[in-house]
């Protein structure tokens, strides 16, 4: 399609706009996460990297960020399992219910956050603090599985959808059984895919924080909620920059990771 010198100036233009929307505040927060200024002022009068010896000093931080890790690992773990398991039965098997099935797999990532919150809140006092059982470590990795499931999902029913089921009948006419073919023949084929819903997984895990602040007890505190309770305490908050800076960087890892992994299983084939 050719289009006018207005016209792609105006595309051009509207594509600037948006990416400026979206990564300035961000660059402002990476910068102000050197500033020397403890009010930040703007522009800044100079650069330091003491807020970041600080943050790294900073024990409510280094256990803030490794109950994030302990939580999106946990969450991880759970959607690898589950969603590999349910885009096979929906891709390889016909049932009654499958659409619905699939529906209601994908349906939490696109729910509000604070309605699942609220949902998953009231789920766990009802069931779980009868037998004892309170919001904590378990509840949030459950809480967060439910939309990290859907990334490890549409992963893996992508990939099944591209390789059929010809290599895997190959295999069965060959003499292997349903383990070993998924071992030697289906795993090998899918595992890019199954990293790329990974790191997705984990990434949605480690940054967020409406459901967390509904499902996670007392006692636990992961990353973005220590930066929530601690944004406009005046002592803080170039700390808080430091952290949010650093939790930029550390959620665009794995998705650059996943992008680059998709992008070359889609590629190989």
């Amino acid at each position: 399609m050719n289009l006018s010198r207005t016209a792609r100036a105006t595309l051009w233009a509207a594509l600037a706009g948006g990416l400026a929307v979206i990564y300035v505040p961000l660059l402002v927060v990476l910068l102000n996460s050197f500033n020397a200024d403890r009010t930040f002022g703007w522009p800044p009068t100079g650069f330091t990297l003491r807020w970041w010896a600080a943050a790294w000093n900073s024990t409510g931080v280094r256990d803030a960020l490794w109950t994030s890790v302990q939580a999106g690992l946990g969450a991880t773990a759970i959607a690898l399992v589950l969603g590999t398991m349910v885009a096979f039965a929906v891709q390889r098997y016909s049932f009654f219910g499958r659409d619905a099935v699939s529906l209601l797999i994908i349906l939490p990532i696109a729910l509000p956050g604070i309605v699942t919150g609220i949902a998953l809140n009231n789920a766990f006092r009802t069931v779980l603090e009868p037998f004892g059982v309170g919001l904590g470590m378990f509840t949030v990795v459950v809480g967060h599985a439910t939309f990290c499931v859907v990334t490890v999902y549409n992963n893996v029913l992508a990939r099944l959808r591209r390789l059929g089921a010809s290599v895997e009948e190959a295999s069965a006419d060959l003499g292997a059984d349903a383990f070993t073919t998924f071992r030697l023949v289906t795993f090998p084929m899918m595992r890019s895919a199954l990293l790329a819903g990974g790191l997705l997984a984990f990434a949605l895990s480690f940054d967020e924080i409406i459901v967390t602040t509904f499902t996670a007890g007392a006692g636990v505190k992961t990353l973005p909620l220590w930066i929530f309770e601690n944004l406009f305490r005046p002592n803080q908050a170039p700390v808080v920059n430091v952290v949010a800076a650093a939790l930029i960087v550390l959620s665009v890892v794995p998705i650059y990771l996943a992008q680059r992994l998709s992008g070359g299983g889609a590629s190989a084939r």
